[in-house]
Protein backbone atom coordinates (compact mmCIF):
# COMPACT_ATOMS: atom_id res chain seq x y z
CA UNK A 1 0.00 0.00 0.00
CA UNK A 2 1.22 3.50 -0.54
CA UNK A 3 2.11 5.65 2.34
CA UNK A 4 -0.62 7.56 4.20
CA UNK A 5 -1.23 10.81 2.85
CA UNK A 6 -1.37 13.70 5.51
CA UNK A 7 -3.96 16.99 4.58
CA UNK A 8 -3.21 19.56 7.38
CA UNK A 9 -6.90 21.71 7.51
CA UNK A 10 -6.02 25.33 7.48
CA UNK A 11 -9.68 25.67 9.08
CA UNK A 12 -6.72 25.47 11.84
CA UNK A 13 -4.71 27.44 10.19
CA UNK A 14 -3.68 32.02 11.42
CA UNK A 15 -6.14 33.06 8.50
CA UNK A 16 -3.86 36.59 8.83
CA UNK A 17 -0.64 34.35 8.53
CA UNK A 18 -1.99 32.16 5.94
CA UNK A 19 1.13 31.92 3.07
CA UNK A 20 3.58 31.39 6.23
CA UNK A 21 1.11 29.03 7.88
CA UNK A 22 1.23 26.85 4.22
CA UNK A 23 4.97 26.72 4.29
CA UNK A 24 4.49 25.65 7.42
CA UNK A 25 2.85 22.20 6.24
CA UNK A 26 5.24 21.96 3.54
CA UNK A 27 5.91 18.27 3.92
CA UNK A 28 1.90 17.09 4.21
CA UNK A 29 0.71 15.69 1.02
CA UNK A 30 -1.97 18.00 0.35
CA UNK A 31 -3.60 21.34 1.87
CA UNK A 32 -7.13 20.85 3.08
CA UNK A 33 -9.22 23.73 2.19
CA UNK A 34 -12.48 24.17 4.33
CA UNK A 35 -15.02 26.06 2.42
CA UNK A 36 -18.45 26.74 4.39
CA UNK A 37 -20.85 29.43 3.61
CA UNK A 38 -22.82 29.40 6.82
CA UNK A 39 -25.93 27.73 5.33
CA UNK A 40 -25.21 23.83 4.91
CA UNK A 41 -23.13 24.24 8.37
CA UNK A 42 -23.45 27.01 10.92
CA UNK A 43 -20.03 28.45 10.23
CA UNK A 44 -18.68 30.78 7.35
CA UNK A 45 -14.87 30.70 6.23
CA UNK A 46 -13.94 31.77 2.61
CA UNK A 47 -15.14 31.50 -1.04
CA UNK A 48 -13.53 31.22 -4.35
CA UNK A 49 -11.06 34.63 -3.88
CA UNK A 50 -9.24 33.18 -0.92
CA UNK A 51 -8.91 29.76 -2.22
CA UNK A 52 -7.52 31.33 -5.50
CA UNK A 53 -5.12 33.18 -3.51
CA UNK A 54 -4.28 29.61 -1.86
CA UNK A 55 -3.90 28.02 -4.45
CA UNK A 56 -1.74 30.83 -5.93
CA UNK A 57 0.62 30.73 -3.11
CA UNK A 58 0.64 26.89 -1.61
CA UNK A 59 3.46 24.77 -1.74
CA UNK A 60 1.32 21.78 -1.93
CA UNK A 61 -1.84 20.76 -4.13
CA UNK A 62 -5.06 22.11 -2.80
CA UNK A 63 -7.73 19.11 -1.43
CA UNK A 64 -10.74 21.39 -1.21
CA UNK A 65 -13.90 20.84 0.76
CA UNK A 66 -16.73 22.64 0.27
CA UNK A 67 -19.66 22.91 2.65
CA UNK A 68 -21.98 24.77 1.07
CA UNK A 69 -25.45 24.62 -0.85
CA UNK A 70 -26.72 24.56 -4.28
CA UNK A 71 -23.19 22.49 -4.85
CA UNK A 72 -24.59 21.71 -8.35
CA UNK A 73 -23.90 25.18 -9.51
CA UNK A 74 -20.90 26.37 -7.18
CA UNK A 75 -18.27 23.24 -7.19
CA UNK A 76 -17.18 23.74 -10.79
CA UNK A 77 -16.11 26.67 -10.33
CA UNK A 78 -13.67 25.49 -7.59
CA UNK A 79 -12.04 22.83 -10.18
CA UNK A 80 -11.58 25.95 -12.56
CA UNK A 81 -9.27 27.70 -9.72
CA UNK A 82 -7.06 24.52 -10.23
CA UNK A 83 -7.24 22.68 -7.09
CA UNK A 84 -6.21 19.27 -6.85
CA UNK A 85 -9.44 17.71 -5.59
CA UNK A 86 -12.75 19.04 -5.05
CA UNK A 87 -14.93 17.07 -2.25
CA UNK A 88 -18.46 18.13 -2.12
CA UNK A 89 -21.36 16.43 0.14
CA UNK A 90 -24.28 14.34 -0.89
CA UNK A 91 -26.34 16.07 1.25
CA UNK A 92 -25.95 19.10 -0.98
CA UNK A 93 -26.35 17.87 -4.43
CA UNK A 94 -28.99 17.43 -6.73
CA UNK A 95 -27.48 14.68 -8.89
CA UNK A 96 -23.83 13.60 -7.60
CA UNK A 97 -22.88 11.94 -10.74
CA UNK A 98 -23.07 15.09 -12.41
CA UNK A 99 -21.37 17.09 -10.63
CA UNK A 100 -18.16 14.46 -9.99
CA UNK A 101 -18.31 14.59 -13.85
CA UNK A 102 -17.99 18.41 -14.32
CA UNK A 103 -15.52 18.80 -11.79
CA UNK A 104 -13.34 15.92 -13.90
CA UNK A 105 -14.23 17.54 -16.70
CA UNK A 106 -12.23 20.53 -15.69
CA UNK A 107 -9.22 18.25 -14.46
CA UNK A 108 -9.78 17.81 -10.70
CA UNK A 109 -10.10 15.29 -8.53
CA UNK A 110 -13.38 14.58 -7.88
CA UNK A 111 -14.96 13.71 -4.04
CA UNK A 112 -18.37 13.02 -2.67
CA UNK A 113 -18.47 13.58 1.46
CA UNK A 114 -21.09 11.85 3.72
CA UNK A 115 -22.52 13.13 6.98
CA UNK A 116 -21.99 11.32 10.39
CA UNK A 117 -25.97 10.28 10.26
CA UNK A 118 -25.57 9.86 6.37
CA UNK A 119 -25.49 6.34 5.28
CA UNK A 120 -22.84 4.99 2.61
CA UNK A 121 -24.76 2.22 1.06
CA UNK A 122 -26.63 4.20 -1.80
CA UNK A 123 -23.37 5.57 -3.04
CA UNK A 124 -21.11 2.06 -2.64
CA UNK A 125 -22.04 1.19 -6.56
CA UNK A 126 -21.31 4.39 -7.61
CA UNK A 127 -18.06 4.39 -6.25
CA UNK A 128 -16.33 4.38 -10.31
CA UNK A 129 -17.58 8.00 -10.45
CA UNK A 130 -15.20 9.29 -7.78
CA UNK A 131 -11.58 9.74 -6.92
CA UNK A 132 -11.96 10.27 -3.36
CA UNK A 133 -14.81 9.35 -0.56
CA UNK A 134 -14.54 11.60 2.42
CA UNK A 135 -16.07 10.06 5.39
CA UNK A 136 -16.99 13.00 8.32
CA UNK A 137 -15.60 11.56 11.78
CA UNK A 138 -17.39 14.68 13.72
CA UNK A 139 -20.56 17.01 12.11
CA UNK A 140 -19.37 19.12 10.02
CA UNK A 141 -18.52 22.95 10.32
CA UNK A 142 -16.29 23.43 13.30
CA UNK A 143 -12.77 22.16 14.10
CA UNK A 144 -11.23 20.80 17.33
CA UNK A 145 -14.62 18.47 17.61
CA UNK A 146 -14.59 14.29 19.31
CA UNK A 147 -13.83 12.06 16.87
CA UNK A 148 -16.56 9.71 16.02
CA UNK A 149 -15.86 5.93 15.98
CA UNK A 150 -19.49 4.85 15.21
CA UNK A 151 -18.87 6.23 11.68
CA UNK A 152 -16.10 3.39 10.87
CA UNK A 153 -18.36 1.00 9.35
CA UNK A 154 -19.26 3.06 6.70
CA UNK A 155 -15.10 3.05 5.82
CA UNK A 156 -15.16 -0.48 6.42
CA UNK A 157 -18.27 -1.07 3.50
CA UNK A 158 -16.05 1.40 1.10
CA UNK A 159 -13.20 -0.23 1.64
CA UNK A 160 -14.97 -3.99 0.30
CA UNK A 161 -16.77 -2.29 -2.44
CA UNK A 162 -13.21 -0.52 -3.46
CA UNK A 163 -12.14 -4.06 -3.99
CA UNK A 164 -14.95 -5.97 -5.67
CA UNK A 165 -15.10 -2.64 -7.85
CA UNK A 166 -11.49 -3.07 -9.00
CA UNK A 167 -11.23 1.09 -8.68
CA UNK A 168 -8.82 2.90 -6.34
CA UNK A 169 -10.86 5.36 -4.85
CA UNK A 170 -8.82 7.64 -2.00
CA UNK A 171 -10.69 6.71 1.13
CA UNK A 172 -10.74 9.69 3.49
CA UNK A 173 -11.36 10.75 7.12
CA UNK A 174 -12.16 14.15 8.66
CA UNK A 175 -12.55 15.18 12.04
CA UNK A 176 -10.87 14.17 15.38
CA UNK A 177 -7.56 12.88 14.07
CA UNK A 178 -4.74 12.39 16.15
CA UNK A 179 -2.07 10.37 17.45
CA UNK A 180 -4.60 8.15 19.06
CA UNK A 181 -7.52 8.60 16.47
CA UNK A 182 -5.63 7.83 13.24
CA UNK A 183 -4.47 4.09 13.51
CA UNK A 184 -8.83 3.51 14.55
CA UNK A 185 -9.43 5.10 10.84
CA UNK A 186 -6.54 3.22 9.25
CA UNK A 187 -7.08 0.29 10.62
CA UNK A 188 -11.05 0.53 9.56
CA UNK A 189 -9.38 1.30 5.83
CA UNK A 190 -8.88 5.16 5.40
CA UNK A 191 -5.95 5.67 3.25
CA UNK A 192 -5.95 9.78 3.89
CA UNK A 193 -6.37 11.74 6.57
CA UNK A 194 -7.20 15.49 7.50
CA UNK A 195 -5.81 16.91 10.73
CA UNK A 196 -6.19 20.61 11.91
CA UNK A 197 -5.35 20.91 15.38
CA UNK A 198 -3.00 18.11 15.64
CA UNK A 199 -0.63 19.50 13.10
CA UNK A 200 -0.89 23.09 13.72
CA UNK A 201 -1.07 22.88 17.23
CA UNK A 202 2.03 21.31 17.36
CA UNK A 203 5.39 23.05 17.75
CA UNK A 204 6.58 21.07 14.72
CA UNK A 205 4.11 20.91 12.47
CA UNK A 206 6.86 18.90 9.79
CA UNK A 207 7.59 16.80 12.83
CA UNK A 208 3.21 15.94 13.87
CA UNK A 209 2.94 15.32 10.02
CA UNK A 210 5.52 12.54 10.21
CA UNK A 211 4.30 11.59 13.43
CA UNK A 212 0.68 11.30 11.57
CA UNK A 213 1.64 9.40 8.65
CA UNK A 214 3.48 6.56 10.20
CA UNK A 215 0.94 5.87 13.11
CA UNK A 216 -1.18 5.49 9.76
CA UNK A 217 0.87 3.21 8.69
CA UNK A 218 1.83 0.93 11.29
CA UNK A 219 -2.37 0.13 11.79
CA UNK A 220 -2.46 -1.06 7.70
CA UNK A 221 0.67 -3.51 9.45
CA UNK A 222 -0.55 -4.94 12.26
CA UNK A 223 -2.41 -8.10 11.84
Amino acid sequence: MASARINPSILSADFVNMERDLGRIATADYVHVDVMDNHFVPNLTFGPQMVGRVQDVSPIPLDVHLMIADIDRWAPGYAELGAFSVTFHVEAARDPVAVARALRERGARAGLAVKPGTPIEPYLELLPEFDQVLVMTVEPGFGGQSFMPETMPKLRALREARARLGVDTWLQVDGGIADDTIAIAAEAGADTFVAGSAVYGAADPAEAISRLRERAQSAWMEP
